[in-house]
C-alpha cells in the first residue's frame, strides 16, 4: 500500500507545481498539515515594525522592488517580511509584467533579518514559522513569471544571500559582496537560500561558501557563476539605471513571449523531464499562432 500512496502524493504534487508554474498563483510549500498557520504567523511578525518593502511598476514592464530599511542595511523587520509576500502577490496579479529589479535604498544590498526581531522569536516554534513564511515568498518570487535580476550593491550577507538566490540573475557592482554568514550566526540558511545555491553554483562550491562563511567579492562570483556582470557603478541611481540596460536585452518584447520563456525554464528546472516536456508543450500552445508569432512570419518568411 505503501509505494502505491506515496506515488499518488507524488502524482499530485507534480500536477500542482505544473499548474502553479502555467498560472503563476501563490503556491505554498506549507499547510496546517505542517503546523503552518499563516495568520498567526503574519501576525506575530507584525509586532516587529520598521523600514518597507516598495514596488514601483514601469510602463516597460519593468518592476523595481526596493528594500528600504537603511539605517539597518536593509535587514528585514517583520513588517518587512509581511510586505514582500503583499508585492510578490501584487507581482503575481501584474498581467503586463517582464522583468524585476531587486536592490536595496541607500546604496547597499541587505543584511538578512533584523536582530531584534530574530532575538524576540528565537524559540524553535516561532522560527520555524518564520523559516516556512520567508521560504513561501521566496519560491514564489522565485516562479514569477518575471525575468528577476538582484541589483548587489554593498552588502548581501545572510537572509540578503539567500534573496539573490531567488532571482534568476545577480548584478554586482564594485566592492559590493554576497555572504553566507550563517554559520557565524550559529545557523544554517532558512529561507531555501541552500537548496537555490547548490542548484546555482554546485553542491561542492555551496559547501564552501556555506561551511567557510566566504566573503564573495565579484571577481569571485563571476567566477563561480553566482553573478553574471560586473557593472561599472556603485552609486545607486546610476548603477539601477545599468541594471535595467541589461535586463532589457531579455525583456525586449511582448509581455506573453517573454512570460512564456520564463514559464518553460521554470518547468524544466523544476520539474521531472517527461511532466517538463508537457508543460513546455502546454506554455507553446499559448504563444503559437499569437500576435508576435503571426507577425513574425509576415516579417521574415526565412531567417537570413
Amino acid at each position: 500500500v505503501f509505494p502505491e500512496m506515496a506515488l499518488g502524493l507524488w502524482k499530485n504534487l507534480l500536477q500542482t507545481t505544473k499548474k502553479r508554474i502555467l498560472q503563476q498563483r501563490g503556491l505554498s510549500l506549507y499547510n496546517g498539515a505542517h503546523g503552518y498557520e499563516e495568520e498567526l504567523i503574519k501576525k506575530k511578525l507584525q509586532q516587529f515594525s520598521g523600514g518597507s518593502i516598495n514596488l514601483s511598476k514601469e510602463d516597460n514592464g519593468i518592476g523595481i522592488l526596493t528594500l528600504n530599511n537603511p539605517k539597518l542595511m536593509n535587514a528585514f523587520t517583520g513588517t518587512m517580511m509581511v510586505e514582500l509576500q503583499e508585492r510578490v502577490t501584487e507581482l503575481e496579479n501584474w498581467k503586463d509584467g517582464k522583468g524585476l529589479i531587486i536592490h536595496g535604498a541607500g546604496n547597499t544590498f541587505c543584511s538578512g533579518s533584523d536582530l531584534n526581531a530574530v532575538k524576540e522569536i528565537s524559540n524553535s516554534q516561532d522560527g520555524m514559522n518564520m523559516c516556512m513564511f520567508m521560504q513561501n515568498t521566496l519560491t514564489r518570487l522565485m516562479r514569477l513569471p518575471l525575468i528577476s535580476v538582484a541589483l548587489v550593491q554593498g552588502k548581501a550577507f545572510g537572509g540578503g544571500a539567500e534573496l539573490t538566490t531567488a532571482c534568476d540573475f545577480r548584478l554586482m557592482t564594485p566592492g559590493s559582496e554576497i555572504r553566507f554568514v550563517h554559520k557565524h550566526m550559529g545557523l544554517v540558511p532558512g529561507w531555501g537560500g541552500a537548496a537555490r545555491l547548490v542548484r546555482i553554483v554546485g553542491s561542492g562550491a555551496a559547501l564552501q561558501l556555506l561551511g567557510g562563511a566566504v566573503r564573495v567579492c565579484p571577481e569571485r562570483a563571476l567566477s563561480l557563476r553566482l553573478a553574471e556582470d560586473t557593472l561599472p557603478s556603485a552609486d545607486g541611481s546610476a548603477a539601477l539605471g545599468e541594471a535595467r540596460a541589461w535586463l532589457s536585452q531579455y525583456t525586449d518584447g511582448p509581455a506573453a513571449v517573454i512570460r512564456a520563456v520564463k514559464k518553460v525554464v521554470t518547468a524544466g528546472r523544476e520539474l521531472p523531464l517527461e511532466a517538463a516536456l508537457r508543460t513546455e508543450k502546454d506554455i507553446f500552445g499559448t504563444v503559437w499562432g499569437g500576435p508576435a508569432n503571426l507577425q513574425a512570419l509576415v516579417r521574415r518568411p526565412k531567417h537570413r
